[in-house]
């Protein structure tokens, strides 16, 4: 870590304690719209742009991003909102009740907390941060604020993590000692996944290169770098924050585990020799306390089996698979079954995951308005980061890495 680095870490430390005193913009009545601001509106941030254009009694006010393309965009999305180009101003705004974070990865914890010391409701996209110091950082601010976090795992609204719960609450499984997951992509040959094109406008007067770094050491500006961010260290956790996450945050959650105690990963960039500093072809294990270890499985170089996971216990196993896109109707088949074991539940009966999904996004307006507790708080995004942290730096120090081993551990470029 820089000392320019550890300079913003101790700001920001400073600015989320702040948060202590910071109050609520206005009280909600029942019937008042939701006034919500986003902070980064690239792919990934029009996508729940669109999404809270949806809810019922929502309003998207404004948004901030650094570059002036993204700005245009948004405003194609949702015509009259007004548009900054820095986060400051956008929390300035007293009448704004959320803020929705979709910036790149590692600018998340800065955001995190100048949201949450400006008194406002937040979601966070995922992963919760960039590094496990972040991670117990935004932690720590979040427990002791009042406000309401939803971190962007939007596996945990859906009713196959619901069911999977109460199967396992109920003791239908036994034992639960493994869970294999598993995702896979592809994408036609020269074309590696996330791989996008450059604007032409995508130059230095077009975009805040200072603040897209964050505090990462000062260079001239880059334009694949910057659009390109998920391919590289020092801005994203490659495909472990950007996939694994969201599987291993359910599982954790269903099976209401702590982090790990211990993480291994191996693999490498073999699909695509690209440029990309981030490996496409992972093949991860997560130990556990009480004898449980989490294998998950990954390649960009084949699609076939989509993604899911298997949970095996003493008793039965739950399947959840959803299998490759189809390229036609957009669609795949996701179903999620439980499966009695017979050596030790003769009895028991197959049965298949019928709880309807909730709209994440409309369950964080919803809180935003009850107070109440969303379905991915700040405890479920510290403790998948955590995990996905762990796996990353298992990857790169080449052997096993601890708990205590990873939390030593300095953020690296």
């Amino acid at each position: 870590m820089t000392d320019s680095t550890r300079r913003e870490f101790i700001k920001a430390t400073a600015v989320g304690a702040a948060a202590l005193l910071a109050s609520p913009s206005r009280v909600l009545g029942a019937n008042d719209r939701v006034r919500v601001g986003m902070i980064g509106v690239g792919a990934r941030g029009q996508d729940l742009l669109k999404q809270l254009l949806e809810v019922p009694n929502a309003e998207l006010v404004a948004i901030a991003d650094v570059y002036s393309r993204r700005h245009d965009e948004a405003r194609h999305l949702a015509p009259r909102i007004q548009t900054l180009n820095d986060h400051r101003r956008l929390l300035e705004m007293k009448d704004l009740d959320g803020i929705i974070v979709a910036s790149p990865l590692h600018l998340h914890a800065h955001h995190f907390l100048d949201v949450l010391a400006a008194g406002k409701d937040l979601y966070c996209e995922k992963t919760m941060t960039w590094s496990i110091p972040e991670a117990e950082q935004c932690l720590a601010a979040a427990s002791k604020s009042d406000r309401v976090v939803q971190i962007g795992l939007q596996h945990e609204s859906s009713g196959a993590r619901a069911d999977a719960k109460k199967w396992i609450k109920d003791g239908m499984l036994g034992k639960i000692t493994q869970v294999e997951a598993w995702m896979s992509r592809n994408s036609p040959h020269g074309q590696g996944q996330w791989v996008r094109p450059l604007p032409p406008d995508c130059n230095p007067q077009n975009v805040n290169w200072n603040a897209f770094l964050n505090g990462r050491p000062d260079r001239p500006f880059d334009a694949n770098k910057f659009i390109n961010w998920r391919l590289f260290w020092e801005f994203s956790g490659g495909n472990v924050t950007e996939n694994m996450v969201h599987q291993i945050a359910w599982i954790m959650s269903a099976l209401e585990l702590p982090v790990p105690t211990a993480a291994y990963m191996s693999g490498g960039v073999f699909s695509e020799k690209d440029g990309r500093e981030v490996p496409d072809t992972v093949a991860i294990t997560l130990d556990f306390p009480n004898d449980t270890v989490i294998t998950w499985q990954s390649t960009f170089s084949n699609s076939r089996y989509g993604l899911g996971e298997h949970i095996l216990g003493s008793d039965g196993t739950i399947e959840h698979v959803a299998g490759a896109t189809d390229m036609v109707t957009g669609r795949s088949q996701e179903s999620t079954r439980y499966f009695p074991e017979p050596v030790n539940r003769k009895n028991g009966a197959a049965m298949t995951s019928e709880t309807k999904d909730q709209n994440h996004m409309a369950n964080w307006i919803d809180c935003i308005r009850s107070r109440k507790t969303p379905n991915a708080p700040v405890e479920i995004g510290y403790r998948s980061a955590v995990a996905a942290h762990m796996a990353n730096l298992a990857y790169r120090q080449k052997q096993r890495v601890s708990l205590e081993i990873a939390k030593a551990s300095p953020p690296q470029y």
